[in-house]
């Protein structure tokens, strides 16, 4: 999602999606027109949570020697869509280098018809702007059923990018609807193609494994009073992701990642493993965001 450390905090778009970048069916790659469930959608829990980051191991010739932070996340559905914002604040320690805060703020707005997707992002370096993404993804809406479904992403800053999304390319929302559709469904194996807008490089694929049900009360800290366990006391599943980004085909994932991904759509647990470090990302504080009156969706 230059030089090293600016590579390193680019990684971070996979700390994002606590909304689930999820996958469409490997068997049946999905349509940004096709509907989604509507029970599914419905269980989905409009909140806002904060996560703590901390690098758990690197490799022994890895430049950085820590990372730490938190992330914001909230998300809510309005009446034509669903509304994200993440705000990073992350500090980056070096062998041979000051230390670096880095902060980020990224916000979507994705339709429920997967037709539009809004994404702006700016990111700051020890307080100075050192990069700033807006756009919009869409998917024209076809004269007749039966034509295919291409669209493009269109970045205003900066200015002249664009990017083709193929049928089948998902928004990050209606993925995470795809996915605990299929998951219902007891399927296992999923692989599709999502663009999320958090960088400059366009469209990834994801090849994804659902796996068993989990405690996720299990594992977090019971002396945390600032979190609304009644979202966490909920079914789960462990969820296993590789990244592979289209732009620079390669035999191995850029990164993996391990979440506990309840059926509400929260994720309450994180582990991100790049080639020389990982991080984990848990859940220390969670509020459940009051229902929109739109009744149509």
């Amino acid at each position: 999602m230059i030089t090293a450390m600016n590579a390193t905090v680019t990684k971070f778009k996979a700390l994002k999606v606590s909304a689930l970048v999820a996958m469409a069916a490997l068997s049946s790659m999905a349509s940004p027109a096709q509907a989604l469930d509507q029970k599914v959608m419905d269980a989905l829990v409009p909140h806002k949570a904060l996560y703590e980051i901390k690098m758990v191991s690197k490799d022994s010739g890895s430049q950085i020697l820590n990372i730490s932070g938190q992330m914001f996340y909230e998300w809510r559905p309005e009446c034509e869509a669903w509304v994200t914002d993440h705000r990073f604040n992350l500090m980056y320690e070096y062998a041979d280098s000051a230390p670096m805060k880095i902060t980020s703020d990224f916000s979507t707005y994705e339709t429920f018809d997967g037709k539009e997707f809004n994404f702006s992002s700016r990111r700051k370096r020890n307080g100075e702007l050192y990069q700033e993404l807006r756009g919009i993804g869409e998917f024209p809406v076809a004269a007749e059923e039966s034509e295919v479904s291409t669209g493009e992403a269109v970045y205003s800053m900066p200015d002249g990018l664009i990017f083709d999304l193929d049928q089948g390319v998902l928004f990050p929302m209606a993925h995470t609807v795809k996915v605990l559709e299929y998951a219902e469904a007891g399927k296992r194996f999923f692989h599709a193609t999502i663009f999320d807008g958090s960088d400059e490089e366009g469209p990834v694929e994801i090849n994804t494994f659902i796996g068993d049900r989990v405690n996720a009360m299990a594992r977090l800290d019971d002396t945390n009073k600032n979190m609304d366990t009644t979202l966490i006391n909920t079914p789960a599943r462990k969820v296993r992701m590789a990244f592979f980004p289209l732009a620079e085909p390669n035999a191995d994932a850029e990164y993996e990642m391990d979440v506990v991904f309840h059926d509400n759509g929260i994720i309450s647990d994180m582990l991100v493993e790049y080639r020389d470090f990982s991080v984990t990302q848990k859940l220390v504080a969670l509020e459940k965001l009051p229902e929109n009156d739109c009744t149509d969706r």
